[in-house]
């Protein structure tokens, strides 16, 4: 029992909200807000407005209710969408059948009334996002939406409006994971749990290359693996013995004197003048990736430190052997979530059922531009 509480603990101290005040100076700019419950239900794909405790229930309603909503993007409390949306009502999956007559109906009006509202929110976070710069990237209290990126019409994290905040949120597999988090109750030593919008500063500019996972155990630098693994870029061969000593010194000298777990990792960024900068914590094994190591590896090197034991002189020598790995060829490439589309639409050959799609609905826009050049002919 006493060791669950003790992962719990390293768990909660992975929260950006608790980690970022004490590393402020040494990370990204970051603006948080609490999420309001009906936001989280949203979220989590449920209806935003929990049932009334005394609903009758004979409803002749109460498989509707049961049911999961439609997914919807909240509806803008400013009046102005911020993302473009067809001046026709058209359902998608009507273009795949030739017979069907596209118009606007009840239903469609229906269902934009129904969108959910959050005007409180979507306030707070479009004045953030200004604050900020004008563009934003989304993350809850541990987990980003990276696998929701492709969504995007970027295909990045980058969020000029709230709508596209939640439409990140909404789709992210990780997000879920996050809120499906229930702390033990045994987690005194922190506040309330809440869960947090974190809106950190985009930067266009960062280059992927240039972030890195570190990995300590027991209070020590142990690895470090490049994050993006996915590329191979060449030019770290060359410069790796230079970002290596640049990582251990802000481990020595920022994140291990203040950082309170024993066991955790770490990303980092090194800017182009040598500056590192702290991007976020993950615990010990769990959900983290260990990229281009295994946990496996990982355990073995330290619990042979450990069984050793190791004076100061030792330690320092240990310092200066963090296992550094990075992609060194083509051939290191390791897949990764930056391919995660849902398989159905990477299946977009001839016949597919993607493929039907998008033939119909390119035929089914140029007979609307037809008509809206020739609006007579119909006559």
């Amino acid at each position: 029992m006493q060791g669950g509480k003790e992962d719990e603990e390293e768990v909660l101290r992975c929260q950006i909200n608790e980690w970022y005040p004490m590393f402020k100076p040494h990370t990204i700019r970051t603006l948080f807000h609490p999420l309001p419950d009906p936001f989280v239900r949203y979220l989590l794909g449920l209806n935003p407005v929990s049932p009334a405790p005394h609903a009758d229930s004979h409803s002749d309603d109460d498989d509707d209710d049961d049911a999961p909503p439609p997914f919807l993007l909240p509806r803008p409390a400013s009046g102005r969408d911020p993302l473009p949306r067809p001046a026709v009502g058209i359902d998608p999956t009507s273009l795949l059948d030739c017979s069907s007559q596209l118009s606007v109906s009840d239903e469609d009006e229906a269902e934009a009334d129904s969108a959910p509202s959050f005007p409180e929110l979507e306030a707070a976070v479009e004045r953030s996002i200004a604050a900020l710069g004008g563009a934003a990237f989304p993350k809850l209290n541990w987990s980003a939406p990276k696998d929701a990126a492709w969504i995007s019409t970027d295909g990045t994290l980058r969020c000029s409006s709230f709508a596209d905040v939640a439409l990140l949120l909404h789709s992210s597999d990780s997000i879920a994971h996050d809120l499906s988090y229930r702390p033990l109750p045994s987690s005194s030593s922190f506040p309330p749990f809440t869960f947090y919008l974190s809106l950190r500063k985009w930067y266009p500019s960062l280059r992927p290359e240039m972030e890195f996972r570190c990995f300590a155990r027991c209070c020590g630098l142990i690895a470090i693996s490049q994050r993006e693994v996915t590329n191979f870029y060449p030019a770290l061969l060359d410069r790796r013995h230079h970002i290596l000593p640049l990582i251990q010194t802000f481990f020595s000298e920022v994140v291990g004197p203040t950082f309170e777990s024993q066991n955790y990792t770490f990303d980092v960024y090194v800017t182009s003048d040598g500056r590192v900068k702290l991007i976020d914590f993950n615990p010990w094994r769990a959900f983290t990736l260990p990229l281009l190591f295994t946990w496996e590896e990982l355990e073995e090197w330290a619990f042979n430190s450990e069984e050793e034991g190791v004076d100061k002189e030792q330690e320092e020598e240990e310092a200066r052997l963090v296992e550094f790995r990075i992609v060194e060829s083509q051939c290191g490439v390791r897949p990764g979530l930056k391919t995660a589309v849902p398989y159905d639409y990477l299946d977009t050959g001839e016949g597919s059922g993607w493929d039907q799609f998008l033939r119909r609905a390119d035929e089914e826009l140029r007979k609307q531009a037809q008509t809206t050049l020739h609006p007579g002919d119909d006559a």
